[in-house]
């Protein structure tokens, strides 16, 4: 299978706009502390522009990035917005993600950082209650969009077994000339860029983007 593309901390609506045209699958919008932030009616100011664009492109899937939020909170933009991913970082609990099994139909994706030492193995079995799991570098103070990549090597071993049933997101420090090589080496689902394809925080640079969604795409092709 092909690996998909989810671009995220999008906040403007040319660059969704350009991600969906380019075929990314995902596209990404952060509610949680970030210079890539939005608030819920940002986001469904743009996701009305999408809405009217042209309806031969396939609708990427909208993930909506919390850390923090309650289940009344997730669940509100989840049914304005129409996401059809919830992925959460931080020390969510067991009740948050069955208040949102209970709320909202949306997947659920778990974020696993990845720190010098490894993989939190705690962190890493929460994670397994989500439909995917997002891995991506830890830096202190920042939920993600760090431009810094983990050891794909010494952690694919890990993940290995987890697989089954589950996506696997890669995160961290993706740029089109990286890309092909963390897909060959870590073989995820899906790979997530923010940073690696930015002008400045937040805004996309476009031949960037286009760079990276031709060497996703270009993984395997003849």
């Amino acid at each position: 299978m092909a690996v998909e593309v989810k671009v995220c901390g999008l906040t403007r609506a040319a660059d969704a706009a350009l991600a969906t045209a380019l075929g990314a699958a995902y596209l990404g919008f952060i509610f949680a502390p970030s210079p890539r932030r939005l608030t819920v009616d940002a986001a469904a100011q743009l996701l009305a522009t999408l809405d009217t664009a042209d309806e031969a492109t396939a609708r990427p899937r909208r993930v909506g990035v919390f850390a923090g939020a309650g289940v009344g909170e997730i669940a509100a933009a989840v049914h304005r917005l129409g996401l059809d991913i919830v992925q959460l970082h931080g020390a969510e609990d067991a009740r948050l993600v069955a208040g949102l099994r209970d709320a909202v139909p949306s997947a659920l994706w778990s974020v696993v950082h990845v720190g010098g030492e490894g993989i939190d193995r705690a962190q890493l079995e929460w994670a397994t209650r989500g439909d995917g799991i997002l891995l991506d570098a830890k830096v202190d103070g920042m939920l993600g969009g760090t431009g810094r990549a983990f050891d794909w090597e010494r952690e694919r071993a890990v993940v290995a077994p987890l697989r089954a049933g589950r996506s696997i997101i890669l995160a961290g420090g993706l740029t089109a000339e990286n890309v092909a090589r963390a897909i060959a080496v870590f073989s995820p689902d899906i790979v997530d860029v923010s940073s690696g394809v930015e002008a400045s925080p937040g805004c996309k640079d476009p031949a960037r983007l286009r760079a990276f969604v031709h060497a996703v795409h270009g993984v395997g092709a003849a």
